[in-house]
């Protein structure tokens, strides 16, 4: 089934492809490659499956199944991704120096699928700031950070203005800027009716403006990563040549592998990488990297008198010293109810975070607090730092598993009374409070699963479910 692609828009790519057009439009009438990228502090990577070349974490499935049906995406296991913008991580593994702890920004992280991949990639003293400007796009990337469950991440809600305000605060800036979508028409037809040559031009200068707004917060000598799911010049080449005009920008060459199908381009100095679905496996993408050359530094970080980062209290931490693994490498701190762990070497960076922009989410939410009692909270059962004896955990089999992240009761016969982890394949889900006879389901009311499992549990369905394997532990 061909798509009814937009006349000016095949005129514009009939000039950028030249003989190469037809296959690609060819292969725009296929469907849609379906890929996903292992979260490896939870799970092993499989073996059976065919890898996406540029990554090391990233497979492809021969269809797509009902992920809202397998525990183990739930449990943070793994994330769904398109294959080709998995390439950021050749940027930054070619670009930067992943072993040391770095601040990275991801400015427009919803829904979370760069962001999960630049957590993976930092090493654990490094910070992540993973940004939405949209509300409730911010909130569904908090919701998937505290799925991947590294910790070390901040998640924020912010114009790129407000944050160009902390000057020279980043090592490296990945900027995933909102496009005309045109590398999604044969995934979202939506993208493809809304295109117009006008909404290009918008897109181009709307990109310009959040390169301008946020590059003050890059320090000299830090990286800029620059994507796009779009085919113009407009919105990629030609935009990297501006910004070079503006700023003190150099460009950064990736080495690519022959096989992996990718189109180097160049526009004065300025080197990108294309993604044409008739060449590689993936969608249509662009990504290119830059070297800021000169610009202010950071100002050092004086501790605040009144610090809007209250520290716990030795008795509030007591109720809560056992369950993290490597204790002192992190911060206890209070706010309303709730105890969070944050990463202890970034407090001072951290109190102008929460001071100066709008924090949505931080750290590991541990426990909330009252009279004592520390109830634990469902970041703490999706956290890779979960003391491993912390709590007594239950391994359930599918259908609980599904019942469970359903909300619905379940039974946890052979669990002691009191709180207990309950996983799948060996990855956590979340908490069930044991009381005598009845076990308290503590899955968040927002994060459940909504539709009907009638359906899902009949047992010739069951059977051919999607899980993708054990679990790294």
């Amino acid at each position: 089934m061909s798509l009814a692609l937009p006349a000016p828009f095949q005129t514009r790519m009939q000039t950028q492809l030249g003989a190469a057009y037809p296959a690609f439009a060819d292969a725009l009438a296929q469907p849609s490659p379906t890929s996903i990228r292992v979260n490896r502090a939870k799970m092993a990577l499989p073996t059976h499956l065919p890898k996406v070349p540029w990554t090391e974490t990233g497979f492809y499935l021969s269809a797509r199944p009902s992920f809202t049906l397998d525990p183990m995406f739930h449990g943070g296991g793994y994330y769904v991704q398109e294959a080709s913008s998995m390439f950021l991580e050749q940027a930054l593994r070619q670009s930067v120096d992943l072993s040391e702890p770095l601040a990275v920004l991801d400015l427009c992280g919803a829904p979370g699928g760069k962001s999960t991949h630049i957590a993976s990639l930092l090493s654990p003293e490094s910070l992540l700031v993973a940004n939405e400007v949209i509300k409730p796009r911010a909130n569904i990337l908090a919701e998937n950070i505290q799925k991947w469950g590294s910790g070390n991440v901040v998640v924020t809600n912010n114009d790129p203005s407000h944050i160009g305000q902390l000057t020279g605060f980043f090592d490296v800036l990945v900027v995933d800027a909102p496009c005309s979508g045109e590398g999604m028409f044969r995934k979202d037809p939506d993208a493809m009716n809304e295109w117009s040559e006008a909404n290009v031009k918008l897109c181009s200068e709307r990109q310009r403006r959040i390169l301008m707004d946020v590059w003050d917060a890059l320090k000299p000598g830090g990286v800029l990563i620059y994507s796009t799911c779009t085919y113009n010049l407009e919105e990629n080449e030609e935009n990297l040549a501006w910004l070079a005009q503006q700023q003190d920008a150099e460009t950064i060459g990736l080495e690519l592998s022959p096989d992996w199908g990718v189109t180097p381009t160049e526009l004065e100095g300025m080197h990108g990488y294309r993604f044409y679905p008739h060449q590689t496996q993936g969608e249509g993408f662009f990504l290119a990297a830059v070297r800021k050359t000169d610009g202010e530094e950071a100002r050092t970080f004086k501790k605040s008198k009144r610090p809007f980062l209250v520290l716990a209290s030795k008795q509030e931490k007591s109720l809560v010293q056992d369950w993290l693994n490597e204790p002192q490498n992190w911060e206890l701190v209070k706010h309303k109810e709730v105890l969070r762990a944050l990463p202890k070497a970034w407090m001072l960076e951290l109190e102008q975070l929460y001071e100066n922009l709008r924090v949505v989410y931080g750290g590991i939410e541990l426990a909330e607090v009252m009279k004592n009692n520390a109830k634990p909270l469902p970041a703490l059962a999706l956290s890779q730092h979960l003391s491993a004896d912390a709590f007594p955990r239950a391994e359930v089999d599918f259908p609980t598993a599904l019942k469970f992240l359903h909300r619905e009761d379940i039974d946890l016969e052979n669990s002691a009374n009191g709180w207990v982890l309950v996983q799948f394949n060996g990855v956590p889900l979340g908490w069930g409070k044991k009381l005598q006879n009845r076990v308290n389901n503590h899955y968040p009311k927002e994060w459940r699963i909504r539709m009907s499992l009638d359906e899902a549990l009949k047992p010739e369905n069951v059977a051919g479910l999607f899980t993708l394997g054990k679990s790294a532990k």
